[in-house]
C-alpha cells in the first residue's frame, strides 16, 4: 500500500489542474510528508496556489520555478527527490499545430530531462501523464505525448542497478479543467450560442479526482513500463451542451485541425499487449523487464481479446446531461 508519509515528491506542472487537486490529496492523506515540491514555469499560477497552500500552514510544500526544458534546473530541484509526477505538458491542439517544435521541446525533449534527472538524483518512482490523444494520433500533441509515452516506457530497459520505476497513466478529458468543453461552454451560455463541432462527437471523461486516484495507485502498484488505462464512462458533446447551457442554439463550427470526431485510449495494434486489472487496464511493454507470469498471478490480469480497441464511441458506459450536472455540483 502507498505510503508518502517521510516521502519527497516533486509533482511538474505543479500549479495544473491535476497538480493541485495532487496536491490538496497527498497533504490531506500524508500529513507526515516529508516535502512537496511544486515545479512549474508559471510564477503567477504558483503566487495563487501558494495563498491556498501556504508553506507557513503546510512545512512541507516547495514552490520552484522551473521549466522541463532546462535539464540542469530539473537536476537542482530532484535532490533528495524519491517520487515524481510528471504533469507537465503543452497541450492545446490548435497552438501545437501552430508551434510544433515549441511543443517538442517541452513533451519529447522535456521528457528526456524528466528521466534523466531522475536517473541522476536516484528518483525511485516516476508516474507521468498521458492522455487519450497519443492512441493512434492525427494531431502533434498526441504524437508528442505518444513519443513521451515510449520514453518514459523504454526508460525502465537502461535503469540497470537503479531501483527506479517509470510507469505512464493515459486517461480522457477530465472534467472542468483548465481548457475543457465545460468552462468553455460555461462562458459561452451567456450568448445565448453554444458552438458545436460535431453533433456525432464522443470524449471520455474522467473526474479530477480519480484522475488522482489513478496516478496514486501507478505510484502503488507499478512493476514500471505499464501504461495504466482506466474504465472511464464516454459523453456526447450535445449532452455537455444541454446540461451546461439548456435552451441555447447549436452553431455548427466543425472540427477543429488535428481534432478527432472519436477519441480511443486502446487500439487494436495495443490489444496484443493490453491486459484487464480490474479497475483498469494496463497496455505492457512488449519485452516487459518482469517476469509476465508473475504480473498475471500477482493481479489477477486477463488479456484482453486480440483486436480489441477502447474509443469514447464504442463504450458500454455513457453519462448523461443529468449526471453531467450532478458531478459538476459535487
Amino acid at each position: 500500500m502507498l505510503d508518502l508519509n517521510n516521502k519527497s515528491i516533486l509533482i511538474t506542472g505543479g500549479t495544473g489542474s491535476l497538480g493541485t487537486h495532487l496536491t490538496k490529496n497527498i497533504l490531506e492523506r500524508w500529513p507526515m510528508v516529508r516535502r512537496l515540491v511544486i515545479f512549474s514555469r508559471d510564477e503567477q499560477k504558483q503566487f495563487q496556489m501558494a495563498q491556498e497552500f501556504p508553506h507557513a500552514k503546510y512545512k512541507a510544500i516547495r514552490y520552484f520555478i522551473g521549466d522541463v526544458r532546462d535539464a540542469e534546473r530539473l537536476k537542482t530541484a530532484m535532490k533528495d527527490i524519491e517520487y515524481v509526477i510528471h504533469a507537465a505538458a503543452m497541450k492545446h491542439v490548435p497552438i501545437a499545430e501552430y508551434n510544433p517544435m515549441e511543443c517538442v521541446k517541452t513533451n519529447v525533449l522535456g521528457a528526456e530531462n524528466v528521466i534523466n534527472a531522475c536517473f541522476e538524483c536516484g528518483v525511485q518512482n516516476v508516474v507521468a501523464l498521458s492522455t487519450d490523444k497519443a492512441a493512434a494520433p492525427i494531431n502533434l500533441y498526441g504524437a508528442t505525448k505518444l513519443c513521451s509515452d515510449k520514453l518514459f516506457v523504454a526508460a525502465n530497459n537502461i535503469r540497470g542497478k537503479h531501483p527506479i520505476k517509470f510507469s505512464v497513466v493515459r486517461y480522457g478529458n477530465v472534467m472542468g479543467s483548465n481548457g475543457s468543453v465545460i468552462p468553455f461552454f460555461m462562458k459561452k451560455r451567456g450568448e445565448g450560442v453554444i458552438p458545436i463541432t460535431d453533433v456525432n462527437m464522443t470524449r471520455f471523461n474522467i473526474t479530477l479526482q480519480e484522475g488522482v486516484d489513478m496516478v496514486l495507485h501507478a505510484m502503488g502498484t507499478a512493476w514500471g513500463g505499464e501504461i495504466f488505462v482506466p474504465k472511464i464512462p464516454s459523453y456526447r458533446i450535445t449532452d455537455v451542451a444541454e446540461a451546461i447551457a439548456p435552451g441555447c442554439r447549436y452553431e455548427i463550427v466543425g472540427i477543429r485541425p488535428g481534432e478527432k470526431l472519436h477519441e480511443e485510449m486502446i487500439t487494436t495494434s495495443d490489444s496484443y499487449s493490453t491486459y484487464d486489472l480490474g479497475e483498469y487496464y494496463a497496455i505492457l511493454p512488449q519485452v516487459p523487464h518482469f517476469d509476465l507470469e508473475d504480473f498475471i498471478k500477482s493481479f489477477k490480469a486477463v488479456k484482453v481479446p486480440e483486436g480489441f480497441r477502447y474509443s469514447s464511441d464504442a463504450n458500454s458506459e455513457w453519462v448523461t446531461a443529468a449526471e453531467i450536472n450532478s458531478l459538476m455540483s459535487v
